[in-house]
């Protein structure tokens, strides 16, 4: 969007569509780290499995 856009938008849509994008960047933030942190789990269930004495 650009300035000449933002500034015919009232104050109110502003912050609603800030609040709306702060949410939208905390959900793909958690969604990341359970992505991140699965894949460390299967990382480590593979070394864990290749390891001697492993299953």
């Amino acid at each position: 969007m650009r300035q000449s856009e933002l500034a015919v938008i009232g104050d109110a849509e502003l912050v609603e569509e800030l609040s709306l994008l702060t949410t939208q960047t905390a959900r793909m933030r958690a969604r990341m780290a359970d992505i991140m942190a699965e894949l460390e789990r299967r990382r480590c269930a593979a070394r864990a499995a290749a390891a001697p004495g492993g299953r």
